[in-house]
């Protein structure tokens, strides 16, 4: 009982800084895409902490730019790939969690009529 409310919580904060992020770097694509004013506080706070998750992703597209507006395709990207690797750490966090051996052979036995 103890190890699922642990795996639980560790699931629930996993997913809850993935929030954080993903709302971070939309906060920032619509910034960028608005035209918003980087010298004003609230962008240059967007733009600061949102610089360093986005960091490996920055010269992989090119971005689109008409006058102030800029449509960030890195942005984009960080977002499906942060989604795409919170949700392998989730599946690693849930497959750890112990399992009944009833459970186990019925499981086995689906993966092998596949």
């Amino acid at each position: 009982m103890e190890e699922t409310k642990t795996i639980f919580n560790a699931t629930r904060i996993v997913w809850y800084i993935f929030y954080v992020l993903e709302v971070l770097l939309a906060f920032r694509f619509i910034l960028k895409l608005l035209g918003a004013n980087p010298s004003a506080g609230f962008t240059e706070l967007i733009y600061a902490l949102s610089s360093v998750p986005l960091a490996p992703f920055r010269l992989v597209f090119g971005t689109n730019a008409v006058g102030a507006s800029v449509f960030e395709w890195s942005t984009l990207l960080a977002m499906a790939v942060y989604w795409v690797l919170v949700w392998g750490i989730i599946k690693l966090v849930l497959m750890g969690r112990t399992v009944n051996t009833h459970k186990a052979e019925n499981a086995l036995e689906q993966q092998d009529s596949i």
